[in-house]
């Protein structure tokens, strides 16, 4: 009877000792995706913002504005074909209607306002979790945008009239405007599939 009991002692603190280091594996693994996920966003936040600064020197900001909305999904779509995951922007006050937030992006969105309310500095900001989309399990990730000075040109309070005209022509339901440095513009967003 001892023996029986020690062996059925000795098979749970095995069992629980494989639990805890599959856990501290997940964790490692999702500690991971979310380094190469901040890898990801700024790779395409630097490849967008040079894309845009040369349209800007090529052409002004109107320019800019015509680049962002084809080249912006352009640089996504390439940035997703090389990894196998969903990649975009999105914000509460978009311009793109096709970036609109879905519900768990939106609670991020609305959490990054929230620090930033209380003090902290949007470029700090990040947010991920394993979770399931779609039924699906998935690993998000969001990295907040802050508007930066160059963005006020296009995003800001005090528009060029050849501006808004461009963003009238471009993006008729455009809500991105009126921001100020600092603010949270919006955020960088990835979903990686997992297996």
């Amino acid at each position: 009877m001892r023996g029986r009991l020690a062996c059925i002692a000795f098979s749970l603190l095995f069992a629980v000792a494989a639990l805890e280091a599959e856990a501290e594996d997940t964790q490692q693994t999702e500690s991971e995706r979310a380094l190469q996920s901040r890898n990801l966003s700024q790779d395409y936040a630097a490849k967008l913002k040079g894309t845009l600064m040369g349209a800007i020197q090529a052409g002004g900001p109107e320019a800019a504005i015509a680049v962002c909305k084809v080249k912006a999904p352009a640089i996504a779509k390439e940035k997703a074909a090389s990894t196998g995951w969903s990649i975009g922007r999105t914000a509460l006050k978009l311009r793109n209607p096709a970036n609109s937030p879905d519900a768990w992006e939106r609670s991020v969105l609305l959490r990054f306002q929230d620090q930033i309310s209380d003090g902290a500095e949007a470029k700090n900001l990040e947010h991920y979790e394993t979770t399931t989309k779609n039924g699906e399990r998935v690993f998000r990730y969001m990295r907040a945008i802050p508007t930066q000075a160059p963005c006020l040109t296009c995003h800001g309070s005090n528009l060029s009239q050849n501006v808004k005209a461009k963003i009238e022509e471009l993006y008729p339901e455009d809500r991105a405007t009126g921001f100020s440095h600092g603010e949270l513009r919006g955020a960088f967003t990835i979903v990686q599939p997992l297996p």
